[in-house]
């Protein structure tokens, strides 16, 4: 599988800036997984986008252009979440009727000030008519500003908060969640790490409690690949430099 490392933390407002470095770093954490938990080794081809953590538009330009070369099932590591923008927005450009999944402890649905960030992406594809709203599942939130509910309450989104996951237990919302997107022709999944508890994934720059355990995600995402209209997989907001034991890194590996 083709692996898309885009080392760009220039969209995380400050709290970011070390995710530039993640991608070489979950890279490096592959090395020591020797086979996923089906038994497989996995075999990934690995390729890197040019970006300039100072030149956000510009750089935000050379990946949606390389990722709309891709035709094969892909995984991108970023990077700030921030890249999810361009990445989706292409993807959108080759697949028609694409959805979007996004694990995230926040909505990301803040109003836009100038350039796409991290805090606003998932509304500017929205606002901008990139991604359906009722082809938007926001999975893990436990944190998000007024602006952002009334906009999701404003246009309906499908916004499964964590304290909902769990009284209404996480295999249930799975199968709601697969459920929705066995419909959908083409599909986006983008994992922001902070949707795991920081118990678990310390290396991020907003830290979240409350979040998923290792466990709770990976399971999530195995019940999810069953689906064979999943064609994009982004990996977003490790931050190696707040990272305890490289935890955060080995999971995200673990995730591809």
């Amino acid at each position: 599988m083709k692996v898309i490392k885009i080392p760009f933390g220039g969209g995380g407002l400050g709290h970011g800036d070390g995710a530039k470095d993640a991608p070489d770093k979950i890279q490096e954490q592959l090395h020591d997984l020797h086979a996923n938990e089906a038994g497989i080794k996995p075999n990934f081809e690995f390729e890197e986008i040019e970006v300039d953590n100072f030149k956000i538009e510009a750089s935000h330009n050379n990946i949606y252009k390389k990722i709309l070369t891709l035709k094969e099932k892909s995984i991108i590591l970023g990077g700030d979440h921030s890249i999810s923008y361009p990445c989706f927005k292409a993807f959108a450009s080759n697949n028609k009727n694409a959805g979007i999944i996004v694990f995230d402890a926040h909505p990301d649905l803040m109003d836009k000030v100038g350039i796409d960030s991290q805090e606003d992406w998932l509304r500017s594809l929205i606002s901008e008519g990139i991604v359906d709203k009722n082809k938007v599942i926001v999975i893990g939130v436990r944190n998000s500003d007024r602006i952002e509910t009334d906009f999701a309450d404003e246009n309906r989104l499908s916004i499964y908060y964590m304290n909902k996951i769990f009284e209404y237990k996480i295999e249930n919302i799975c199968e709601a969640v697969m459920e929705k997107i066995r419909k959908w022709e083409n599909v986006y999944l983008s994992v922001d790490i902070d949707a795991v508890d920081p118990a678990f994934a310390p290396g991020t720059g907003y830290k979240e409690p409350g979040g998923f355990t290792s466990r709770e995600l990976i399971y999530f995402i195995q019940r999810l690949n069953k689906l064979n209209n999943i064609k994009m997989i982004d990996i977003v907001e490790v931050n190696p430099s707040l990272d305890v034991a490289d935890l955060t890194s080995k999971l995200a590996a673990k995730i591809m």
